[in-house]
């Protein structure tokens, strides 16, 4: 007997990276709310977002995931229907700033410190803590700098890792 598969779940294999952004009222329980929209709807959120904006009444919710053009709009259409959401929209990576924080701890000794502070400042890489037996990176950037760092650092012991998700603002007015 064959398994019926979600169609969201095999395309986000395939599908690009999207990043939706969401106005919504600030109140208990609306994170939620959007977050098992999402879930039903058979995405996998990659990152996930909230931060207040200056309005008080008002959080922005970043979201990233997988998904094709049309599971896309579908989404976004069910998601402009609660009535907590203001403003929903896709941001086009080529008219928006998206940007993430990545929190890095390496196992490092005297033989390769040197070699972890170069690739730190290739990178621009600020090491925030070193300790005899560790190092712990910070840094900021576009999600593909962020990936192209942990590529790079992935040669070495990887002992934590925190990364925050995509934030991001559309350019211009």
């Amino acid at each position: 007997m064959q398994q019926n598969q979600n169609p969201n779940k095999v395309a986000a294999t395939e599908a690009p990276r999207r990043v939706i952004s969401l106005l919504v009222d600030n109140h208990n329980g609306v994170l939620a709310r959007v977050s098992s929209l999402f879930c039903r709807r058979g995405f996998n959120i990659d990152s996930l977002t909230v931060s207040a904006t200056n309005d008080p009444a008002v959080s922005r919710i970043t979201v990233t995931l997988h998904g094709d053009d049309a599971a896309i709009s579908q989404l976004i259409l069910q998601t402009e229907r609660l009535e907590v959401t203001r403003q929903i929209f896709e941001l086009d990576p080529d008219k928006s700033l998206q940007r993430e924080l990545l929190l890095l701890k390496v196992e490092c000794d005297n033989q390769n410190r040197a070699e972890l502070r170069e690739i730190s400042s290739i990178y621009k890489a600020k090491i925030i803590d070193l300790s005899p037996d560790s190092m712990v990176f910070e840094l900021t950037g576009r999600p593909e700098k962020i990936d192209a760092f942990l590529k790079l650092m992935s040669d070495y012991q990887i002992l934590e890792q925190c990364r925050t998700g995509v934030t991001a603002l559309e350019r211009g007015g």
